[in-house]
């Protein structure tokens, strides 16, 4: 894909995302929040707390998913230490780690709490 058409595709996903989550009763409170350490697609707040989700799109949802590299999930969690920062239970807010994966259709999949450790 071409830069500004992978751009306006990436838009588009965490548009759908962010439908996706108010329905399940969050609210979209950032999105491509930008810190020193990085970016993150969407932050949203719930009654369980702060979720922070990772958008990917691709032809298929397992090639999506396989796209989360190690070098942006350690860069996903600065920036969420950082953003943490200045809420006002900082590192004691509950939070959780989402990864929001689009097929080539629309269809979306979450994984909640993926990036917990089993």
């Amino acid at each position: 894909m071409s830069g500004s058409l992978s751009y306006h595709a990436g838009l588009a996903a965490e548009e759908q995302v962010a439908i996706d989550y108010r329905r399940r009763g969050h609210d979209v409170v950032a999105r491509r929040w930008r810190g020193k350490a990085g970016e993150i697609d969407l932050i949203c707040a719930g009654s369980d707390g702060i979720v922070f989700v990772e958008v990917k799109k691709s032809r298929s949802h397992a090639r999506a998913a396989d796209s989360l590299r190690t070098a942006q999930i350690a860069r996903l969690l600065t920036a969420a230490q950082e953003y943490l920062a200045t809420c006002p239970q900082g590192l004691a807010t509950p939070v959780r780690f989402d990864i929001a994966v689009i097929d080539a259709v629309g269809r979306i999949r979450i994984v909640e709490n993926a990036l917990v450790d089993p």
